[in-house]
């Protein structure tokens, strides 16, 4: 593991054990008063942080396992064990403000409701004092270390306090002897959790569908490639999310008569400026093309340097001796490049004749276009 995922693990599990402790005593003090003081929205606020509770948990598990190495049954890595964490976090939520809704409905709906007592009003003031510091110290955590699932929960942190600010509102309501608006002050706490529940669920769902970066990162990638050197054109440049990282397949187009190493060093240099420049990118995978496939006729069903060695060894029975041949399947056929060594260099014209003479011998297969001699 790197030391910035490694740093990464350590931090998301020390923020999840802070916050689940901060939210276990939040969870027993609005639970318990707001039983005492018959407050269906400290109750609903209650059942909120049990939910805050159980993500913390949830974040802790993940941050175990997220940010392992890939492994034989996880190639691209863990990852997506974050987006799958986040997914959950956001159905546990949208079930939590359902459930809260409905109660919150029939305390609505009952004839007799008591004012809540004084004490709901301090639980619901160190509930919003609670939340929002555990909200900006997730956050910045989440903000440092670029994770999702840390931003979603500090969210979710955020929810929390606000709704207690309704509790609060809803509590003081009811006892200045205004009826019910405890039990509205409830609904509205599940409309906010069923909100944010709803848009974390909806974008890790995104993410596990294989949603690409974001569109300036992906314009970034593009501009990052076709500076680099021997890069004529970029095509099919193709990214998809895995938690906290991403991974990248993109074609580069180079000048078809490279060689195949001095190909693959610029795919080298291609994969590291992106990782350099990208930090979400871990993973790339470069196609080195000859010709814009796109748009080009696809070199497919050609024969390969075995059968077509044999095929020209009988074209061309005792025309050459001691040569080397190159290879170049372009726009749909074959150009052959015959190496000859310098010393068998007579004159021009005997070159030229020999020449016309082997491309005389494949004229006749559509697929094979020139021949070319060099010697060396």
């Amino acid at each position: 593991m790197s030391e910035h995922l490694s740093a990464r693990k350590k931090a998301t599990q020390r923020v999840s054990l802070v916050s689940a402790i901060i939210n276990i005593i939040l969870s027993i003090v609005k639970l318990v008063v707001g039983f005492i003081s018959n407050s269906a929205a400290l109750i609903a606020d209650g059942l909120h942080s049990v939910s805050d509770l159980l993500s913390d948990a949830l974040v802790y598990f993940v941050a175990q396992h997220a940010h392992e190495e890939p492994d034989e049954q996880h190639p691209y890595g863990h990852g997506r064990f974050e987006t799958a964490a986040t997914l959950a976090l956001g159905i546990l939520l949208v079930l939590v403000a359902l459930g809260i809704a409905w109660d919150a409905i029939i305390h609505l709906l009952d004839d007799h409701v008591e004012a809540p007592g004084q004490i709901a009003l301090w639980a619901a003031a160190f509930s919003i004092v609670a939340n929002e510091g555990l909200y900006w110290y997730t956050l910045v955590v989440a903000k440092q270390y670029d994770s999702e699932l840390l931003k979603a929960n500090a969210w979710h942190h955020r929810t929390d306090a606000i709704s207690s600010v309704v509790v609060l509102i809803g509590v003081g309501g009811m006892m200045l002897g205004i009826p019910y608006l405890d039990a509205i002050a409830a609904i509205l706490v599940a409309l906010m959790i069923l909100k944010i529940g709803w848009s974390l669920g909806w974008d890790a769902l995104q993410e596990l569908v294989d949603s690409s970066l974001d569109a300036e990162l992906v314009e970034k990638a593009y501009s990052i490639i076709n500076k680099i050197d021997g890069v004529r054109s970029v095509h099919m440049l193709r990214t998809r999310r895995h938690g906290p990282t991403a991974a990248a397949d993109v074609h580069v187009q180079v000048s078809p008569r490279l060689t195949v190493s001095e190909g693959h060093m610029i795919s080298q240099v291609v994969e590291d400026q992106l990782k350099r420049a990208i930090k979400e990118i871990e993973d790339v995978t470069v196609h080195i093309d000859p010709e814009d496939d796109e748009e080009a006729p696809p070199s497919r069903n050609l024969p390969l340097r075995e059968k077509v060695l044999a095929y020209l060894d009988q074209q061309w029975a005792g025309m050459l001796d001691g040569h080397h041949i190159n290879l170049h399947y372009l726009a749909g056929r074959i150009d052959i490049e015959v190496i000859l060594p310098i010393a068998n260099f007579r004159s021009l014209e005997q070159t030229e004749t020999l020449k016309q003479q082997l491309q005389q011998a494949v004229s006749n297969n559509p697929d094979y276009r020139s021949v070319a001699l060099l010697y060396r």
